[in-house]
């Protein structure tokens, strides 16, 4: 089938799918990260954990030709990371953010040193929904398709939601985010929730960092992250620690990413390529916007690193 021109009509076409397509990652990296400082700690690990998922998981899809397994795989390494940089936080006097730069030093070096032999190789691809069966022109059935892990990524930031809301883990790590002493008062183990919490955050993004090895945009190279693990914790902080309002600044973050592609789709060839760094720039602009003391923790856990 020959393509369609289809004009202008193009550019939000391409914006929405492209925002489809690169939000994934950033929804699972921002709602475990979201987890992780409900509990009161913060990981600026997760680009390393990010990094090592990718390559883990497309390693695994190649090595067993199930790109689940692959997902599967991340996820694991993904806890692991987050279950390390728990556990050497809970020593007194670890500072957190130094922890983090550290394991995002660790992710990378491990994530390029085995991942060598996999930059090659083609790993099978995770599958998609067709949401665009009702239209003939190839563009529109392009855009909108869908990956199952964006679908789960919606379903998970409702459960969140309704877990922190509704639910006795959610108020213990509500609880354990918010104090300390009133933890500990009520019989809790604050190490352990946040161990736990940092654990499944660095799962979920494992599970983005497969995303972007085995779909979009699906290979394996050492800059396949592009900084997406840091640019979520900027995220965090502008959806407010809300998992719903992760999945939609995910979805803005996502639609920036998708901008300079979209205006290169209709036949823009001069200075497109400065649309590339609109993610960038969105995230500059957020972290100025949020700057102010009244406004940037407003909503932030009390024993969060960043309140202190």
């Amino acid at each position: 089938m020959e393509p369609v021109d289809i004009g202008l009509w193009g550019v939000p076409l391409a914006i929405l799918g492209g925002a489809i397509r690169v939000s994934t990652p950033f929804i699972f990296v921002s709602l475990g990260e979201c987890l992780t400082e409900r509990s009161g700690r913060i990981n600026l690990g997760l680009e390393g954990t990010l990094v090592f998922g990718a390559m883990s998981g497309y390693a695994a899809a190649y090595e067993t030709g199930s790109p689940f397994a692959g997902v599967l795989v991340a996820a694991v390494f993904g806890a692991m990371f987050g279950l390390l940089h728990g556990w050497l936080c809970s020593f007194r006097g670890v500072n957190d953010i130094a922890v983090g730069i550290a394991m995002m030093l660790f992710g990378m070096g491990l994530a390029f040193f085995f991942g060598k032999p996999y930059i090659q190789p083609v790993a099978p691809d995770l599958p998609a929904l067709s949401l665009g069966w009702w239209s003939d022109i190839p563009q529109v059935q392009a855009a909108l398709q869908v990956n199952v892990l964006f679908i789960a990524g919606g379903l998970l930031a409702l459960f969140m939601a309704w877990m922190f809301r509704s639910t006795r883990v959610g108020l213990t790590v509500r609880v354990v985010g918010d104090s300390t002493d009133a933890a500990r008062a009520m019989g809790l183990d604050p190490d352990r929730v946040r161990l736990l919490s940092t654990g499944v955050g660095g799962a979920l993004a494992g599970v983005g960092g497969a995303y972007l090895s085995l779909y979009y945009p699906g290979s394996w190279t050492e800059g396949v992250s592009s900084g997406q693990g840091l640019m979520a914790i900027a995220l965090v902080i502008f959806a407010r620690w809300n998992p719903v309002n992760c999945f939609w600044a995910a979805l803005l973050f996502g639609g920036a990413g998708a901008l300079g592609p979209a205006l290169q789709s209709v036949g823009v060839s001069e200075g497109y390529y400065l649309f590339f760094a609109a993610p960038y720039v969105l995230t500059l602009a957020l972290l100025v916007m949020t700057s102010s003391p009244d406004r940037a923790m407003q909503g932030a856990p009390s024993e969060l690193s960043l309140t202190k």
